[in-house]
């Protein structure tokens, strides 16, 4: 007899009753959200985490100007910097002369030598000329930028006296002409009724004179000579261009200071020892000269004696001379590196200039020492330069007969060292471009230059105010450039306050330099030009952009990655996990709640 349940199928929807849920596609109840709340935390957390370690690995960068970088080397190459220059002409003793044709004619010679090219440190011209008649009666063109007094020169003065009293006597009568902007040059030519040959002076302020007989009969020959005085000697400096040393191998450093190393070197202090009185010398002689230089470069002066300095080159006993000799071709084997400790300056910083001016006693065995130049001369000065580095002369003792074992120390008269000063002088003219020689030659005669006793002459100065304000700006602006290029090109590299300080008060003072040049301030635009590009050197050169390494986005994604991406992997696929069997069963409950409705 089959048995029969009580019990229902649950199979079987039996109505009025709640259906069973199908475990794999319904669930009854409502899932719940521990794990997913969990997850996403433990998610949101590690990525709340991500600002303060993007934080901790930024780079601070100071904001620089990169618009006026540019600006500043586009004005630099596109319109170069010139200065305002005002020339006088004041012929003395021209009678029938028209003075705008002799501007007309002066102001095509000028042309003529400058050329059309528009050189970074030239001059922007301005002529004006005056003539004054035997009777003292003058015409001048207009408009005038000297207020020159009619018969303030006197033809008789040329004619007597020194070329100094001369040359205060023009720098009083022009005290009163005013330039306007810009220096103010002035040549004199004055026509004589005797048969002096003609003379060319140039005066160590900014004045020059021709004098001579029958001047008015060589109108073009006066006018040539003239334009020449204007270009070649005081826009040029008397410089030509081949001899001229370019603005980088002028010896001042990069941050405008120049250190001058001066060394007595004893070769053999067995034979004698000598010592000198440097400090009276520094004090007459040396001052004015870096006291006249102050707004090219910041001068400082050292002094040192050395013993045990031998030399280098061999030299030859001459019996026609009398003395050992040494040739120009032994000078490269002269410095004995190894022997002369020179380089112990303690005012010099890394970007310093050092120039070396070196006197050398030579010992008993090669005394007298003299060097026989090509021309199988002897040299009147006894020395050489070396570009770039300093200058060396050879000083022979009076007598060259040697101490006794004990040899007493001796001091170098005050006679002979003005003289060993004079010729380092005149080295270091030639170091700066300049020739040691106090004449210029050229193709319509010869000039006579006046030595200042500061060494160089102001209108010297001003030439070379002009090339270093060029100089310098361009140094800058490149400097900068530089700078900016590679700022750009490393996102990573740290940029301090301070170095954007420094570019932009280098920016500031280049600017300064620009207005003061174009306005005739010759050693404040030098000044300027010094600080802008020791500033610009200085911000290029900081110890913060050296010290650190640059690396790229994707070389710090490479380091920080092996530490966070494994986490990272297994806490975004947990959270993605998670909400998937969210999703999944709530679909299963929304499922049964369906059924459940419909049954």
């Amino acid at each position: 007899m089959e048995e029969t349940s009580d019990h229902p199928n649950p199979t079987t929807d039996t109505p009025g009753t709640t259906p069973e849920p199908d475990l794999e596609t319904m669930r009854s109840s409502k899932p719940g959200l521990k794990r997913l709340l969990i997850t996403t935390t433990v998610l949101f957390s590690f990525l709340s985490g991500l600002p303060f370690l993007w934080k901790s690995v930024e780079i601070y960068r100071s904001q620089l100007p990169f618009h006026d970088i540019d600006s500043l080397s586009d004005q630099i190459k596109s319109a170069p910097l010139r200065f305002p220059c005002t020339f006088h002409a004041v012929f003395v003793g021209f009678g029938s002369n028209d003075p705008d044709q002799l501007r007309s004619e002066i102001q095509d010679g000028v042309n003529q030598l400058t050329g059309e090219s528009s050189q970074c440190g030239s001059c922007n011209v301005s002529i004006s000329v005056t003539v004054q008649s035997p009777d003292e009666l003058c015409s001048g063109t207009l408009p005038s930028t000297c207020s020159y007094r009619c018969g303030g020169i006197k033809r008789d003065s040329f004619g007597r006296g020194l070329d100094d009293a001369v040359d205060e006597s023009l720098d009083d009568v022009f005290s009163g002409c005013s330039g306007g902007i810009g220096k103010m040059y002035s040549v004199v030519v004055v026509n004589k009724e005797n048969g002096d040959e003609v003379k060319a002076v140039v005066g160590k302020r900014r004045h020059a004179w021709i004098v001579g007989s029958g001047l008015e009969e060589r109108y073009g020959e006066v006018v040539g000579r003239v334009s020449e005085v204007f270009v070649k000697v005081f826009m040029n400096g008397g410089r030509e261009e081949g001899d001229s040393i370019r603005g980088e191998f002028m010896p001042v450093g990069s941050d405008g200071r120049l250190v001058l190393s001066f060394s007595l070197l004893n070769s053999n202090p067995r034979d004698w020892i000598y010592d000198w009185d440097f400090q009276r010398i520094d004090e007459a002689l040396l001052a004015p000269v870096t006291k006249a230089l102050a707004p090219i470069a910041n001068i400082s002066v050292e002094s040192q004696v050395l013993y045990h300095t031998p030399k280098s080159s061999f030299c030859s006993w001459d019996e026609k001379l009398q003395s050992y000799i040494f040739r120009t071709s032994d000078l490269p084997f002269f410095v004995n590196s190894n022997e002369w400790h020179l380089d112990t300056s303690a005012g010099a910083s890394g970007r310093s200039k050092i120039l070396q001016f070196v006197v050398y006693i030579p010992s008993g065995k090669e005394c007298p020492l003299h060097l026989q130049l090509p021309n199988e001369e002897i040299s009147k000065t006894n020395g050489f330069i070396s570009p770039m580095w300093g200058g060396v002369i050879v000083w022979n003792p009076r007598s060259c007969n040697k101490d006794s074992e004990s040899p007493s120390r001796n001091l170098i008269s005050p006679q002979d060292l003005e003289k060993i000063v004079e010729v380092f002088l005149g080295q270091f003219r030639q170091l700066f471009g300049f020739k040691s020689e106090a004449t210029y030659t050229s193709e319509l005669g010869s000039y006579k230059i006046l030595p200042s006793e500061r060494g160089f002459t102001e209108w010297e100065l001003d030439v070379l105010s002009r090339k270093h304000t060029c100089f310098n700006l361009h140094s800058c602006a490149t400097t900068l450039g530089s700078l900016s290029r590679l700022v750009q090109s490393l996102p990573r590299m740290i940029i301090k306050d301070e170095i954007g300080e420094q570019v932009k008060y280098s920016l500031k003072a280049a600017k300064l330099a620009q207005s003061n040049a174009s306005l005739g301030g010759y050693s404040s635009s030098a000044s300027s030009s010094r600080e802008a590009r020791s500033l610009a050197e200085n911000a290029f050169f900081h110890p913060s952009i050296m010290s650190v390494s640059y690396f790229s986005y994707e070389h710090c994604f490479a380091v920080y990655s092996p530490f966070f991406l494994p986490v990272a992997g297994h806490v975004v696929l947990a959270a993605l996990r998670e909400w998937r069997r969210y999703k999944r069963e709530k679909a299963k409950y929304l499922t049964w709640l369906t059924r459940k409705k419909t049954a």
